[in-house]
């Protein structure tokens, strides 16, 4: 009698037992916290960190959109660069005789008095003397230009400055291979040769 009251109390303390386990897990299970608590619990760093890349990539466009801004603005000022430095070379190349056109009007002038002179006068002096004059302005103003003539009589024969048109015998040793006639004369335009002298060479 007394064992069968032992084993009824051990039956009621098991079947009691799993009650107890269940209302463990539960409170175990109500304790676990979600995501949201979880990331609340952390101090927010789920949102933090969002929050941060949505920053950092604002920032991105933002600078990508700077960028772009001053591509277009180079792109656009080097093209008005283009654009005036096209026009100011066409200007410059239209205006680069203007200059000495001016300056050889006056020379014009005075060949057309000159014209008129020759119809009216017989006197063969004052025309040579007119005419002298008229080619000395005309030398000196194209002089103020930078024109410059050649010497090449003489002178050993160099490529660079004289064009050979024919050798003859030359009339002393020492001016063989030198410039012993000159067909038509070179001229520089500030040192730059811009005719090349027409020679005879003696040979």
């Amino acid at each position: 009698m007394e064992n069968k009251d032992i084993l009824d109390e051990q039956s009621s303390v098991n079947t009691e037992q799993p009650d107890n386990v269940t209302e463990e897990t539960t409170a175990a299970e109500s304790n676990t916290p979600t995501t949201d608590e979880a990331v609340t619990i952390n101090g927010g760093m789920a949102e933090e960190a969002q929050s941060d890349e949505a920053s950092a990539s604002d920032a991105t466009a933002r600078e990508l959109a700077e960028l772009k801004d001053k591509y277009v603005r180079l792109y656009a000022d080097f093209e008005n660069f283009r654009r005036r430095t096209a026009k100011e070379k066409l200007d410059l190349i239209g205006d680069a005789n203007k200059g000495l056109l001016l300056a050889l009007l006056p020379v014009v002038d005075d060949f057309e008095r000159a014209m008129q002179s020759l119809e009216t006068t017989s006197d063969v002096a004052a025309l040579k003397e007119g005419i002298s004059l008229i080619y000395n302005k005309l030398y000196k103003t194209l002089e103020s230009k930078g024109l410059k003539p050649m010497t090449s009589k003489g002178e050993p024969f160099d490529a660079d400055l004289h064009e050979s048109v024919t050798q003859f015998p030359a009339p002393s040793e020492d001016l063989k291979g030198k410039v012993i006639d000159e067909i038509e004369k070179g001229y520089y335009l500030n040192d730059k040769v811009i005719r090349f002298a027409k020679v005879i060479i003696g040979s």
